[in-house]
């Protein structure tokens, strides 16, 4: 099987239909929104039972939160003391400023050693580069080892979560996906066939490919250490088995110290599986001498980083770990699923940093994907204020729309603009009460609620109804009352 044609394009944000739009097409799959409700339901239910045993959990948090932001704050400094130290490890350090330098730089060490083929750890850094693609058009293979990567790849799909990437898919659907690709039709989707067929289809890859590109968790400045944490093990057989590591890494993922790993490895697994520690923690620090890779590359990739840094409200979004508690905890995406957001990065996380990296030019619809319940805030582990970056979000798509002249002709601002001066004079709200009670005639039979109403009013009847509008205001009573 040739798995350069496998790869599907990546979620681009520049050319994604607005989510509104994606999520309505989502809202129709009864068996994505069954999958969905059913993984995250059971992720919350082991996740709320070890963050219970632990009685320092909201310390923890506070903990995480103020690690996460030194490093922020300083990151010129700690990223040069990454690069010096595992440098000084025999490793080789890359500064890339965007997509195309990063993939650019991993096609050249590709090059370089003559591979034609990569084993990769699961990372979203390189989905959001579109680097597997960009290798199958120079004519590189990119092997997905983690399992949910490797159903998702063999699938033609996407990922729909940050750390269950296959989350929308069922065991039926994973069967008749390794069934078709491997040529096993007698498999049986009972989860032990199902991980013994990707086992026995994977090591030979593993055995045989000597070139890996992975992602890293976090860079550790004071040891030079990369830091990569997973569960299947695959990891580990990426880490140590091939000749040459890339490791493709945003340059938020730096943290200060060895030590702060103590506070973050106690909450990433609790939050992102409900697990109390990851199966494999895997920390590499340059190259060792008959032990792992000869040669280690680390891509530091900026890719609109700093320019999310430089705002004061918006920089809290770089204090992500990337565990995917927002997400199941989000109520949108429990309805609509990850790829409805047209990103890499799916749910709460998703609608304030796939924006932010655009600089506000594309997906200024998922900041509104939000019902701003607060749930995300409440169970991230490194107290990122989700909502009020939405709501900071949502101010600034505001702004660049009235700096555009067609703004003016936009139906939904249009009409705000209209309610705005209604709202301002008493006289002309009680006026545009009166008229609505008599259009609702028009629409409305008897003292049934309204099911439909016409033009931009329609979007609320789509998915709810509305009560009709009291023959009597309060305000009218009121008065009433008082001449009586």
């Amino acid at each position: 099987m040739n798995l350069v044609q496998l790869n599907p394009p990546s979620p681009d944000p520049k050319t994604a239909p607005p989510f509104p739009a994606a999520a309505k097409i989502d809202l129709r799959d009864t068996q994505l929104r069954r999958n969905i409700a059913r993984a995250t339901d059971t992720i919350q239910r082991k996740r709320a039972a070890l963050v219970e045993e632990k009685k320092d959990w909201q310390a923890l948090r506070d903990a995480g939160a103020a690690i996460r932001r030194e490093a922020l704050r300083n990151l010129d400094g700690y990223l040069l003391q990454f690069e010096d130290r595992f440098q000084a490890a025999g490793g080789t350090v890359h500064w890339a400023a965007n997509a195309a330098e990063a993939n650019r730089v991993a096609l050249d060490i590709l090059r370089e050693h003559d591979a034609r083929e990569v084993i990769k750890i699961k990372s979203m850094t390189t989905a959001e580069i579109g680097m597997n693609e960009y290798l199958a058009q120079h004519n590189v293979t990119a092997h997905e080892t983690d399992l949910a990567e490797l159903i998702l790849q063999l699938g033609g799909d996407q990922p729909s979560h940050i750390v269950v990437p296959a989350l929308h898919k069922n065991r039926q659907q994973v069967r008749e996906i390794f069934a078709r690709s491997m040529g096993l039709p007698g498999l049986s989707d009972d989860p032990e066939a199902l991980t013994a067929a990707a086992r026995q289809y994977l090591r030979e890859k593993f055995l045989r490919v000597k070139t890996a590109i992975c992602g890293a968790n976090f860079l550790i400045a004071e040891t030079g250490g990369v830091t990569i944490v997973e569960s299947e093990g695959n990891g580990r057989m990426c880490l140590t088995l091939p000749e040459t590591l890339i490791a493709i890494v945003g340059i938020e993922k730096v943290i200060p110290r060895f030590a702060d790993l103590e506070v973050l490895l106690q909450t990433l697994p609790r939050s992102a599986t409900g697990e109390r520690m990851n199966p494999y923690n895997s920390i590499w620090s340059g190259v060792i001498p008959g032990d792992g890779p000869k040669n280690m590359h680390v891509v530091l990739l900026d890719n609109g980083r700093t320019r999310v840094l430089r705002d004061g409200i918006g920089r809290q979004t770089l204090q992500c770990i990337r565990c995917g508690a927002c997400q199941n905890a989000c109520p949108v995406y429990r309805q609509t699923g990850g790829h409805a957001y047209g990103s890499v990065y799916a749910g709460p996380i998703g609608a304030i940093l796939t924006p932010q990296l655009e600089d506000m030019r594309h997906a200024q619809s998922l900041p509104y994907a939000s019902s701003l319940c607060g749930a995300c805030y409440e169970v991230c582990p490194v107290k990122i204020n989700i909502p009020e970056v939405l709501v900071h979000l949502r101010a600034r798509v505001v702004d660049r729309g009235r700096r555009k002249l067609a703004s003016l002709f936009d139906q939904e601002r249009a009409g705000m603009m209209m309610m705005a001066a209604i709202f301002a004079s008493s006289r002309r709200y009680e006026a545009a009460q009166r008229l609505a009670r008599t259009a609702q005639r028009t629409v409305r039979h008897g003292d049934a609620w309204y099911h439909w109403l016409p033009g931009m009013a329609g979007r609320w009847t789509e998915t709810r109804d509305l009560a009709p509008l009291p023959q009597e205001t309060f305000r009218e009573w009121w008065q009433q009352r008082r001449r009586s």
